[in-house]
């Protein structure tokens, strides 16, 4: 992938760079802007004038002159001194994902680093140096300092040049000092000059690593979400009527009326469908158009905010010609926190609809004909508890998420002596929702599971016609779900449609 400033990264681009391990290259315009940010840098230092960020202490030491010979020291300190933090080291994915995004906030030449930095992070994406990062320290303001700090550690040294001070990387397989990493990969690491540390670690970059890795996977389960939802409406004998256009053009909101086609695109031309008649199905069943729409629309608009962000310039200070630093806040973390609590939101909600469905199919009281549980026969009923279980797993999945839902960007916690009052903590909004987005994965699995389940004891009771697209999918998941009319190991089954979720070639019958 050649970065360009005329290009504006997607998150498809942050997924396919971070997972796919597509290479990373920059066009000669961006080598241009660049360079001539760093001359501006270089103006502010012969002017000898305090600048934050350029010849100052940081924080609550901003009034803190530097002077010349000093700079290199202040850089390294900046980020020997902050790569703190603790908890689980975070998945490759999201690294890879963080120095994606911080080369391209770099490449906007509104940063005052050299080149070679950026071509430095680019080498290590291609090169598949990973340094190992720490998910918990981070306040969202001024950005993620802790995990930045940490990723920096891998690719910057000073005269010393120690290995206990070059962090932790993985490389080959091996986890090795960020300098034995570098040097195996060949990747020169670099003594950074002024503005560099404060560029490499001020910006809320591993929370956009995150939060476009969510974006990415919820989109996809969305669909997953709706193609679930038709199988469990033809399991049940849903009706019909609820999605048809004219219902969803009379309230007009996009994912509603996109939900509802292709709900009633899936189902056309079963026989299930319609078949017994109930006035009215319950509303896990009767309202998916305006649950999952609602969804899809907020997790669009997650989306746009994301895409900005990562092509955004979010350090402090930002570098304008002629020479001019100009101290503000694009570090702070607040549009990312809101919508990762709004996604967090979003994406439990489709859990716990997910949920009542598999509730709708186990109870006899409301899955129109079927046994009690799905348990195969009538007469070992109690001997076997059939599928009383993957619904508890389910429930419990959806009260996690409901805690996890509860959002992050409304708390804050001051600090930097007051000079840092208002904290975004994004961060682990944005952690949150992709725990959420895990959940909610297992969640569906368990429904499709559980609608598979259902039809085949309604087939076998009485045999009919699947819908256009759930046929399709039926026949895939029986081809990789063992039948058992007596109780077995559910969650051996379950796992093999999740990781036919996981393999993201689910929808290739659609």
């Amino acid at each position: 992938m050649k970065i360009r400033h005329e290009k504006r990264i997607t998150i498809d681009d942050v997924n396919s760079v971070a997972t796919e391990h597509e290479k990373v290259f920059f066009a000669d315009e961006v080598r241009t802007a660049v360079e001539q940010s760093r001359l501006c840098v270089e103006k502010i230092l012969q002017e000898d004038k305090p600048v934050y960020g350029v010849n100052t202490g940081f924080g609550i030491f901003a009034n803190k002159k530097i002077s010349l010979g000093q700079i290199a020291k202040l850089n390294h300190n900046l980020i020997i001194s902050h790569a703190v933090g603790t908890g689980q080291m975070l998945a490759e994915e999201i690294v890879r994902a963080a120095i994606f995004i911080r080369a391209v906030t770099l490449s906007k030449g509104f940063s005052g680093v050299r080149f070679e930095i950026i071509e430095t992070l680019a080498d290590m994406l291609n090169k598949n140096v990973v340094p190992l990062i720490p998910e918990k320290g981070s306040l969202g303001s001024s950005g993620d300092l802790c995990q930045l700090s940490n990723m920096a550690l891998v690719l910057t040294t000073d005269e010393k040049d120690l290995s206990e001070e070059s962090g932790l990387a993985k490389y080959r397989n091996q986890v090795l000092s960020g300098k034995e990493a570098m040097e195996k990969a060949g990747i020169q690491r670099h003594v950074l000059t002024a503005k560099e540390g404060l560029a490499l670690n001020n910006g809320a970059t591993f929370t956009a690593a995150i939060a476009s890795l969510a974006v990415y996977q919820a989109e996809y389960l969305i669909k997953v979400a709706d193609l679930c939802a038709a199988l469990t409406m033809e399991a049940l004998c849903a009706r019909s009527s609820p999605f048809d256009a004219r219902v969803h053009q009379v309230r007009n909101h996009k994912g509603q009326i996109e939900t509802a086609k292709s709900i009633t695109q899936m189902i056309n031309g079963s026989s299930l469908i319609d078949s017994q008649q109930q006035v009215q199905d319950g509303y896990s069943i009767r309202c998916i158009p305006q649950v999952h729409g609602a969804v899809k629309d907020s997790v669009e608009h997650v989306k746009q905010i994301v895409e900005n962000e990562i092509n955004a310039a979010t350090d402090n200070p930002l570098i304008f010609e002629p020479g001019e630093a100009i101290s503000g806040g694009n570090f702070h973390g607040e549009p990312l926190g809101l919508v990762m609590d709004f996604l967090g939101i979003a994406l439990c909600e489709l859990g716990a609809i997910s949920e009542r469905r598999i509730n709708r199919l186990v109870d006899a009281n409301t899955n129109n004909g079927l046994p009690q549980m799905l348990v195969d026969e009538e007469k070992n009923a109690g001997l076997n508890s059939g599928l009383m279980m993957p619904h508890y797993t389910a429930a419990s999945l959806v009260l996690e998420n409901q805690t996890l839902a509860t959002p992050d960007a409304i708390r804050s916690l001051p600090t930097s002596a007051g000079q840092e009052d208002h904290n975004a903590n994004a961060m682990t909004a944005a952690r949150h929702a992709y725990e959420i987005v895990e959940n909610l994965r297992q969640i569906i699995s368990i429904e499709l599971f559980t609608a598979l389940r259902a039809l085949e004891l309604r087939l076998k009771r009485t045999p009919g016609i699947l819908g256009k697209e759930t046929g399709k999918i039926y026949t895939l998941l029986k081809q990789v779900v063992q039948y058992t009319p007596d109780d077995t190991l559910w969650y051996k089954e379950i796992e093999k449609i999740n990781q036919l979720i996981e393999k993201r070639d689910f929808l290739i019958y659609r």
